[in-house]
């Protein structure tokens, strides 16, 4: 992508820095109009892709794919289609997914699921109580067995920085791989938080490249200026 604009480096400081060679931008953690809870069309996307300057947005709608899907080919920038489930102990995040997953699995479940597509299990926002975050019980197995590739230590929606150094802390002390994302809602809110890393083709050499990523953001969670618009059906 190219280099970011004023009016993002002005909501988005961060953004005025330039990537080593080689490395790209990833947001690993945004949603569309086809989430529910989010009305940004792709047009806004396009838009908000080409003034933040991100390099690869993983769409992780809420229990969704189909967005992720007909975006993919669509965008100024690369797609990882994902998915945010809402397991019965909280949410998850699966990247690098083929089929949509169903609502309501157990969190083991869900991950051995998404590994199934051979995806990548993504632990969104993990002690944020206001966001539905996965149980400590269910993260605490979940690792213990396994089964987490990363987890996000940058949630740009998460207001209390405690809550995202607790996860970075969790991360270091457990070997997990750390991630971070805008958990974009409405256009505006992309480039708020991303990884910067070596390029990768896929999943394997995402997971190697997110060994020595480095995650950028901070706290914004702004509403949508109004303005009359239609939002199409999904």
């Amino acid at each position: 992508m190219g280099r970011p604009h004023p009016a993002a480096i002005e909501r988005h400081p961060h953004l005025a820095s330039e990537c080593p060679p080689g490395w790209v931008r990833v947001d690993l953690h945004s949603h569309t109009m086809w989430s529910g809870d989010s009305t940004t069309t792709p047009d806004e996307i396009v838009e908000a892709v080409v003034e933040s300057g991100i390099d690869v947005l993983c769409i992780t709608d809420h229990n969704a794919i189909k967005g992720a899907v007909q975006l993919a080919n669509s965008l100024p920038c690369r797609v990882v289609v994902g998915e945010e489930l809402k397991t019965h102990a909280g949410e998850l995040i699966g990247l690098f997914l083929t089929e949509h997953l169903p609502f309501g699995l157990a969190p083991r479940e869900a991950a051995d699921a998404i590994h199934a597509q051979g995806g990548v299990v993504y632990v969104p926002h993990p002690f944020d109580p206001m966001r539905k975050n996965l149980s400590e019980a269910a993260l605490d197995d979940l690792v213990g067995a396994g089964k987490v590739d990363a987890i996000e230590v940058i949630n740009a929606k998460t207001s209390l920085r405690s809550l995202n150094e607790r996860a970075a802390r969790y991360a270091a002390d457990h070997g997990l791989l750390a991630g971070a994302g805008s958990d974009a809602h409405v256009p505006n809110a992309l480039g708020a938080a991303y990884v910067e890393m070596p390029d990768f083709d896929g999943p394997a050499s995402f997971l190697e490249a997110l060994q020595v990523a480095r995650p950028v953001g901070h706290h914004w969670d702004q509403a949508r200026p109004w303005k009359p618009r239609i939002v199409p059906s999904t």
